[in-house]
């Protein structure tokens, strides 16, 4: 008796892999600070293997720039504007302005080659609420990364227009005044 074993040929345009497609999620809140729970979030998913980049557009003092990034294990990125204060105003001098738009392009361009599937934009909606990025830049970089990199957004006060694009909104309130 003879037994042959035919492999099936592959059609190298036929993907063997189904990738999903990634979400936006917004978490928002009155107050500054639930950052903690959106990087626990990120922390847990760059420990699985999976590259996460997190942006803080508004954070510095720290020298570091997207020069410079800080790699928290293998698979997570953190970068922040190279600005020597943390910003909490509209009103930039040129050079924080400057570091803020290179920052901001940076992150365009990264996440468009597809390195990471989970990029986290804390105080984003600062960002667009101080006139520093406008919503329609944000939107067009929405609808022009790669389908499956999942994108937080993060800030108090998120514009109407992000939220509107949202596929999961988390609003943290509290519940009781101490």
């Amino acid at each position: 008796m003879v037994s042959q074993i035919e492999t099936p040929s592959l059609d190298v345009n036929h993907q063997l892999t189904h990738r999903v497609e990634g979400l936006v999620q917004v978490f928002t809140c009155s107050h500054r600070s639930f950052f903690t729970n959106v990087m626990a979030q990120a922390l847990r998913i760059a420990g699985q293997g999976t590259p996460v980049l997190v942006v803080q557009f508004l954070k510095g003092g720290i020298g570091q720039g997207y020069e410079h990034p800080v790699q928290l294990g293998q698979n997570l990125d953190w970068i922040r504007c190279n600005l020597p204060r943390c910003i909490d105003t509209p009103h930039l001098d040129e050079e924080e302005t400057q570091s803020l738009l290179e920052l901001w392009e940076y992150t365009r361009a990264i996440v468009l080659e597809g390195k990471y599937e989970l990029v986290v934009l804390d105080e984003l909606s600062l960002a667009v609420n101080f006139g520093l990025i406008a919503d329609t830049e944000v939107l067009a970089f929405l609808k022009q990364r790669p389908r499956h990199v999942d994108v937080i957004l993060t800030g108090p006060e998120m514009p109407r227009s992000l939220l509107d694009i949202a596929d999961q909104i988390t609003e943290l309130r509290r519940s009781h005044q101490p």
